[in-house]
């Protein structure tokens, strides 16, 4: 890594003369140069590791989607490409990207091409709307946004006009297909790019937190520890030149990304296959052709191909790794998917923000049914606490705090929010309730925050309540959340009519929900009227008697 001695200073950089992306929180020095000495950071950015694996396998296929092929060189020359197209544009080192796009190649010779360029990329899922974008834009002050043009039906053109509109640092939409009145992906650049950035404790990239409180939050991620988190995830999975990985989730996930991911085939010399068809008889048929050895999915798809692999004919001889997590898999659930897949199954219990837990590969069947992982490295320092932050006895329930070399510091521009979603020295809050075994391995028994969890999708209660009570027909509402077999949980919306008005329906609200740009997953799955919200004693909202009632409600015929 460089040291940055002899950088003239200037703005926007420290006094090494080192990039600082104002709003992030860097790690102290002690435990900088703790991970350094361990190994864990070894100074490389993403675009050095793209070139290290040209290098080393130039024609090795790395991404397959449908009928097109890239090959490493491929995929690098891609990237270049695309880095000339936004340096043309004026994207220079520091500037963050909004990139939504979905499981397409597109996705990484854009991400590629903004390493290149030491520019940031802010990893948007598939299915946000104007909501969500427009926060990201503006809390990101992005100078470029990038989508494709219709993807299952919605046009993200129109959006991205919406988008531009509300977003005032926004300067470029560059579309992945027919730009239609945007700026196409494709196009000349400049004739020449400056020196690719080469400090390895630059933030990398932006992820999108879950978000429990409102709309998301940014988590950045160094190169250093991000490539610590994709090259130790991708060691422990077994990862190697004959891994063929199949990204059925959004790439855009964390997950699906680099957990190991796409980003972890590639790192060990394997090759990634992209799909948006996660259904078992799409999936099933990619896994036999193309040889697919490990996946990830989150639970509810979990048990539809646990279902599906039942009756189907499919030759799914080559799976080696069923990376299952982004929720809670039941043990009935998971014992199931290893009497259909066979010894393959693997939990994992993480977070974008950082901390990764795994079964192991040769783990005993009690630990991949019943646990949902150990921590991945050495240096992940855990303590389960009590509401007091006192640890709590061994084995006892309590909330997970954790700290270690690649989980942050603290959220981009968070800082009111850093000030409690930290302790004093550096532990991350992750509002998980965990109980940790004798092996060390973390049982996940629930959450702190009013987050709920569908389907791995994370919606946050109070966001979708504060886009409620905007319809001129509701005077109150809350959101809780419903026990769902398939999804784990579904949300159930409560609402108080207005004075003199009826009661909306969920289809009304829907569709008011939908106006307002609010994600599709998001939207209540049932509604319920009533004529007051119940209150504690201290006059809140009451959202524990309002589950309870849920429940109760859950099997009578939906609003």
């Amino acid at each position: 890594m460089t040291s940055g001695i002899d950088k003239p200073r200037r703005a926007g950089y420290d006094q090494r003369g080192i990039h600082v992306l104002d709003g992030c929180t860097p790690w102290p020095e002690d435990l900088a140069a703790q991970y350094r000495a361990s190994g864990h950071w070894r100074g490389e950015t993403f675009d050095r590791l793209l070139r290290a694996w040209v290098r080393a396998h130039p024609r090795r296929t790395a991404l397959v989607c449908g009928t097109r092929r890239l090959d490493r060189a491929q995929l690098a020359r891609e990237a270049e490409r695309v880095a000339r197209r936004l340096a043309g544009l004026g994207v220079r080192a520091g500037d963050r990207v909004v990139l939504q796009l979905p499981n397409v190649p597109e996705f990484f010779t854009v991400f590629f091409g903004l390493q290149r360029l030491g520019a940031i990329p802010v990893l948007a899922l598939p299915l946000h709307r104007r909501s969500e974008i427009v926060h990201l834009c503006r809390l990101s002050q992005a100078v470029a946004y990038v989508v494709p043009d219709v993807h299952q039906g919605f046009d993200h053109r129109d959006l991205a006009a919406e988008v531009l509109k509300e977003s005032p640092d926004l300067r470029h939409v560059l579309v992945a297909g027919d730009p239609g009145a945007h700026t196409p992906l494709d196009g000349p650049g400049a004739p020449d790019l400056p020196p690719a950035p080469d400090d390895a404790s630059e933030v990398a990239l932006l992820l999108v937190s879950g978000g429990t409180t409102g709309l998301p939050k940014l988590i950045p991620r160094t190169h250093d520890d991000y490539a610590y988190n994709v090259r130790a995830s991708a060691d422990l999975c077994g990862f190697g030149p004959g891994t063929v990985y199949l990204a059925a989730l959004p790439v855009a996930h964390n997950f699906a990304l680099g957990c190991p991911g796409v980003l972890g085939a590639l790192h060990a010399g394997g090759t990634a296959v992209l799909t948006d068809e996660p259904d078992p008889d799409a999936a099933f048929a990619l896994i036999e052709r193309e040889g697919v050895t490990a996946t990830a999915l989150v639970p509810p798809t979990a048990r539809m191909w646990t279902a599906a692999a039942e009756w189907g004919d499919a030759d799914l001889s080559s799976l080696r790794l069923l990376q299952v997590g982004g929720a809670r898999l039941l043990p009935e659930h998971a014992a199931q998917a290893r009497d259909a897949f066979g010894p393959v199954l693997q939990q994992v219990f993480g977070m974008a923000e950082g901390l990764l837990n795994y079964t192991e590969p040769d783990a005993p069947e009690e630990i991949v049914l019943h646990t949902q992982g150990r921590p991945l490295s050495p240096d992940d320092e855990i303590r389960v606490v009590d509401e007091y932050d006192r640890d709590v006895p061994p084995g006892a329930t309590g909330r997970l705090l954790t700290r270690g070399p690649y989980t942050l510091r603290g959220y981009y521009r968070a800082g009111e929010h850093n000030a409690t979603a930290f302790t004093a020295d550096g532990y991350y809050r992750t509002g998980d309730l965990v109980r940790r075994t004798p092996t060390g391995h973390l049982v996940v028994e629930g959450r702190v925050k009013e987050q709920i969890n569908r389907g791995g999708d994370k919606v946050a209660a109070a966001e979708v309540e504060e886009q409620l009570v905007h319809h001129p027909a509701v005077l109150d509402t809350a959101v809780v959340p419903v026990p769902d077999d398939l999804l784990g949980e579904r949300t159930c919306a409560f609402v108080v009519p207005a004075p003199g008005a009826d009661a909306p329906g969920r289809g009304e609200l829907a569709a008011f929900l939908r106006e307002r740009g609010l994600a599709p997953y998001k939207i209540p799955d049932r509604v319920e009227a009533l004529e007051a919200l119940p209150v504690t004693a201290v006059g809140k909202t009451d959202k524990k008697a309002l589950t309870e009632l849920a429940r109760e409600l859950k099997g009578s015929p939906r609003a």
